[in-house]
C-alpha cells in the first residue's frame, strides 16, 4: 500500500514554527513533563499530580501563544520551544508571566486592594529550549534589561531571566540523558535533518525519518499511535524552502571545512612551514589572514591530540 503523499502548490507558504508545536505535542503527558523539569532541575519528583498545567492558549498580549506552563511545589515554570534565535525572549516571558500570575491571583481568590499582607507568589523559571539551526552554546542568558535605553545607573524596575538550552542533536548531553523523551526528540529532528542534507523531498525525508526512529525505538511509542498525526504536523508546518535553503548551504560550508581540515593536516605532516601553510590557505579557499589563521589554529590542535 502506498503511503499518502501531502503535495504543496507552487508558492504556498508553510509555517516554519513546526517543531515548535511537535515540542508541545511530545511532551503533552505530564510523566514526561516532570522528567524534563527533574532533568534541568536536578530534582527527582515522581507524583505527577503536583504538576498543574496552566499553558496559556492565547494570550492577549500582542496575539501570542505559549508552549508549556505549569505550577510544580511553589514554582511557576515556563517552558518555551524555539526554533529560530530570539533576542527578544525575556520580553515575551514578562507578557506571559504578566498574564500567568494575573490568573494565579483570581483562582486563588487573591486581591492587590484592601489587604496589609504581602501576596504570597510562586517562583518563577523560564526556559526556552532552542533548535534552531544558528549554531549556539550549550546554555545562554538572556535578560530582560539588556534591552533597556537611556540611563542605566542602578537596578531596573523591571527583570526577566530567560534561560536557553540548546537542544540540538549533541549539546546538553547530561540533561539528555536525564531526560529520555527530550533526547530521543532531538535525535528525531536530525534524522529529518539528516535525510533533506543528503538532498531528499521533504516527504520521503519525514517519512524515512519516522520509519528509521521507529525501528531503533526513538519516540516509537508517540510515532506507532500517532505517525499520521505527526506525519501531517511535519508536512504542512515546515517552512520546506527556508530550510532546504540553508542545509544546501550549510552542507556546502561543512564540505569546505571539511576539505580545509584535510589540506592543513597533510601539510602538517609534510611538515611544511606554517607561513607557508597559511599563505597557501589564503589563496586556495579565498580566506582572509584572519580566517586562515583561525583554522589553522584549530586544525593543529586536532591534530597535537595523542
Amino acid at each position: 500500500m502506498k503511503s499518502k503523499r501531502y503535495k504543496f502548490r507552487a508558492g504556498q507558504r508553510i509555517n516554519r514554527k513546526y517543531k515548535d508545536r511537535l515540542f508541545r505535542f511530545v511532551f503533552r503527558d505530564k510523566k514526561d513533563l516532570l522528567e524534563l523539569y527533574n532533568a534541568i532541575n536536578g530534582t527527582d519528583y515522581q507524583n505527577t499530580e503536583e504538576l498543574e498545567i496552566n499553558t496559556l492558549e492565547d494570550v492577549l498580549y500582542l496575539g501570542m501563544k505559549n508552549d508549556l506552563s505549569f505550577l510544580l511545589c511553589s514554582s511557576m515554570n515556563l517552558y518555551e520551544h524555539q526554533s529560530t534565535w530570539n533576542e527578544n525572549m525575556p520580553l515575551r516571558g514578562l507578557f506571559y508571566f504578566a498574564e500567568l500570575y494575573q490568573r494565579y491571583l483570581e483562582e486563588n481568590g487573591y486581591r492587590l486592594t484592601g489587604i496589609g499582607r504581602r501576596l504570597p507568589l510562586p517562583f518563577p523559571r523560564y526556559v526556552v529550549f532552542y533548535n534552531g539551526t544558528k549554531e549556539e552554546p550549550d546554555q545562554t542568558q538572556l535578560l530582560l534589561s539588556d534591552s533597556f535605553q537611556g540611563q542605566k545607573n542602578g537596578l531596573p524596575s523591571l527583570e526577566c531571566r530567560a534561560v536557553v538550552l540548546n537542544i540540538n542533536y549533541g549539546h546538553n548531553q547530561a540533561i539528555m540523558e536525564r531526560c529520555r523523551r527530550l533526547k530521543e526528540y532531538s535525535e528525531f529532528v536530525e534524522e529529518i535533518r539528516r535525510n533533506l542534507r543528503v538532498g531528499m523531498r521533504l516527504e520521503d525525508a519525514v517519512e524515512q525519518g519516522i520509519e528509521a526512529c521507529m525501528k531503533r525505538g526513538i519516540l516509537a511509542d508517540i510515532l506507532s499511535k500517532s505517525k499520521m498525526e505527526v506525519r501531517k504536523m511535519l508536512l504542512t508546518e515546515y517552512d520546506e524552502k527556508a530550510e532546504r535553503e540553508y542545509l544546501r548551504k550549510e552542507a556546502i560550508e561543512l564540505g569546505l571545512q571539511q576539505g580545509i581540515r584535510v589540506f592543513i593536516l597533510d601539510n602538517l605532516e609534510e611538515r611544511v612551514p606554517e607561513e607557508r601553510i597559511l599563505s597557501k590557505l589564503e589563496h586556495r579557499f579565498s580566506l582572509t589572514p584572519k580566517q586562515a589563521k583561525e583554522y589553522f589554529e584549530k586544525y593543529r590542535q586536532e591534530e597535537q591530540k595523542p
